[in-house]
């Protein structure tokens, strides 16, 4: 039973005195309105509240952080952290399409440990529960699968396609020769053996190739990308291929050449002209342009 000096539980406005003056805050609790206000009554309120949703919004960036920096367990697409993963931009994405046809694969399986298991991962459906040891293993397996099977993929019409996408946004890097004026450079391999030699850039240019200036990058298998690469990549679009330069550097002292450089000079121009001729003779297209014409033709170029 009530006491009969407690008030009763509602409504608290029939025990206020009408001389009794509230508070905006206590008549707004307790007379809300009809219809609601997207401005709060009090600038405090709203800042408090204000700061809450702050703090949220950044645990849940904190969140996606997390999950976007943890491994392949937590990712819906192996393919897409692979290739999103820093060191790994001279790799493209190899279509599911060519993944699942067995044909591509061939002579694969007794290159890669747990053959089976790394090839349900790269293509998403890898559903078997192991410690974290052998799934370890798994995705060291995975890794190298994937990057045997880009060698083979990039020289195919859907490869070629994506890595001149990146050839021509420099993806790969400039070649570091100064005669050679920035040129898009182009990775390769020494080996087709994996295991045997890292990766290399290979400059059309000037014919040579470099090292990467990446760690991360000097440190991927050149048996990734082959030895073929961008041979075929320039016999399929050979208005790519650029012009040989003739300018060279020739060591002086106090502007006369020295004897041996100067031999070792001629006797390359000597054999650079007798390649020409043979060219000439097999009547194979080819262009060499002097220094003062290349960048004349690229000033020109840059001025349109």
């Amino acid at each position: 039973m009530r006491h009969p000096t407690s008030p009763p539980s509602r409504p608290l406005i029939g025990y206020i005195l009408p001389s009794t003056t509230l508070s905006p805050r206590t008549a707004y609790l307790l007379n809300p309105p009809s219809e609601p206000r997207h401005v709060f009554p009090y600038a405090g309120l709203g800042a408090v509240l204000s700061s809450s949703i702050t703090v949220v919004e950044g645990l849940l960036r904190q969140v996606d952080d997390y999950n976007s920096e943890t491994d392949s367990d937590y990712t819906s697409y192996w393919r897409d952290w692979f290739i999103s993963t820093r060191g790994h931009e001279y790799f493209c994405e190899i279509d599911e399409e060519y993944l699942t046809d067995r044909f591509n694969l061939t002579g694969l399986q007794q290159d890669v440990h747990y053959y089976q298991y790394a090839l349900d991962l790269i293509t998403d459906v890898f559903d078997f529960d192991c410690d974290d040891e052998i799934r370890e293993q798994i995705e060291k397996s995975a890794r190298h699968l994937y990057g045997l099977v880009h060698a083979r993929y990039i020289i195919t019409t859907r490869g070629l396609q994506k890595m001149l996408e990146k050839y021509k946004k420099c993806d790969f890097g400039r070649c570091p020769r100064v005669f050679c004026r920035a040129h898009p450079l182009l990775p390769i391999g020494l080996s087709d053996i994996a295991h045997t030699k890292s990766v290399k850039l290979y400059c059309a240019k000037c014919e040579d190739v470099y090292s990467p200036k990446s760690s991360r990058h000097a440190s991927i298998d050149g048996a990734y990308f082959g030895t073929s690469f961008p041979h075929i990549l320039f016999q399929v679009y050979p208005a790519l291929l650029p012009a040989k330069s003739n300018e060279r550097y020739v060591p002086r002292c106090f502007g006369f050449k020295t004897h041996a450089m100067a031999a070792l000079a001629r006797w390359q121009e000597i054999k650079r002209d007798q390649q020409d001729q043979r060219l000439e003779e097999a009547r194979v297209d080819f262009k060499r342009v002097e220094g003062a014409e290349e960048e004349g033709s690229s000033s020109e170029a840059a001025s349109r």
